[in-house]
């Protein structure tokens, strides 16, 4: 093997750990493929979780209701997500505005958070690969950190049943969710495999394991 020209000789090379990026709207479905990889042996980064966490930091809450009023705060001091969501989502003209700096409050906090999870993961034998969640994958340029791009296609009719339900989003709000990302073609171009997020089960774990057989992705059985 080849000696790494960064490190003392009798040091062994770096683990190669390969990480694959998931790409998709809201609805898509990133979580349950990211769920399958995890079933496989992967470790997953999960921006949206890593972001609530930081949502709950008692200094961002404080932050926010400076800039936008108590409003955004619940009765118990925590942030609001639907009052934050609303001034940052709405067709408001301000909205934009309000986006940008929410991302700039929060995004280099779940970048920390995401370097420091990374870390932990390449250090574990027993993670043999790291699947990037990040909704903004492309749009924060992450896509440089990642050996390939997974981009999970579903119909919007679908995308917008499972948010409606889980999240109570109408089609309206469904929308401007999709406008504040990069346009689905885009990521779709981008990505290096394409999954049906419709997909049985079944199909979708034997898609999964075909991707990491390809990235020489060691892979046991999902439960």
């Amino acid at each position: 093997m080849p000696h790494h020209p960064e490190l003392p000789r009798d040091t062994p090379a770096p683990r190669r750990v390969p990480t694959l990026g998931l790409l998709g709207a809201p609805g898509a479905g990133k979580s349950h493929v990211a769920r399958v990889f995890a079933g496989l042996g992967a470790a997953v980064i999960d921006a949206d979780a890593l972001a609530r966490a930081v949502l709950d930091d008692p200094e961002v809450a404080g932050e926010l209701a400076a800039w936008w009023g108590a409003d955004v705060l619940t009765d118990q001091g925590q942030v609001d997500r639907s009052a934050v969501a609303q001034r940052v989502f709405g067709d408001r003209p301000a909205a934009v505005a309000n986006r940008e700096r929410l991302e700039g409050l929060i995004h280099p906090r779940v970048n920390a958070a995401r370097a420091a999870a990374r870390a932990g993961h390449l250090a574990d034998p027993a993670v043999t690969a790291v699947i990037e969640d990040c909704p903004l994958l492309l749009e924060e340029g992450l896509e440089g950190r990642c050996d390939a791009l997974v981009y999970v296609d579903t119909p919007w009719e679908v995308r917008l049943e499972r948010v409606s339900t889980a999240r109570g989003w109408d089609a309206a709000e469904l929308a401007r969710r999709d406008k504040s990302q990069l346009p689905l073609d885009i990521k779709r171009r981008r990505a290096d495999y394409v999954l049906q997020g419709t997909a049985a089960s079944s199909v979708m774990l034997q898609a999964c394991q075909k991707i990491f057989a390809e990235r020489g992705v060691p892979s046991g059985s999902a439960p």
